[in-house]
């Protein structure tokens, strides 16, 4: 079920977030694989990368559900309040 003012990002910015994605992972692979350095800390670096990355979707995710989350309560205190102020008004116009 859709919600009627959910925000659609165009394809256009979906492609550049994935493709910014995919430049910022591969770019810093590369860069630790050309490291002068012993085999260990390379994969010392890449556990770090992955681990980094991981986390990050986790923060986004984390973040937009907390953000829906909070709309969601928004528009049902809005909704309860709407609801008094109508039972008011009719209580209001009928005395």
């Amino acid at each position: 079920m859709e919600q009627p003012n959910a925000q659609k990002d165009t394809p256009a910015w979906m492609f550049h977030v994935w493709a910014s994605f995919a430049a910022a992972f591969f770019t810093t692979g590369i860069g630790i694989l050309y490291l002068q350095v012993d085999n260990w800390v390379r994969a010392f670096l890449g556990m770090g990368l992955l681990f980094t990355v991981g986390s990050s979707f986790t923060l986004a995710k984390t973040l937009r559900d907390n953000h829906e989350a909070s709309r969601l309560l928004h528009r049902l205190s809005e909704a309860k309040t709407e609801k008094l102020l109508r039972e008011y008004e009719l209580k209001s116009d009928a005395a």
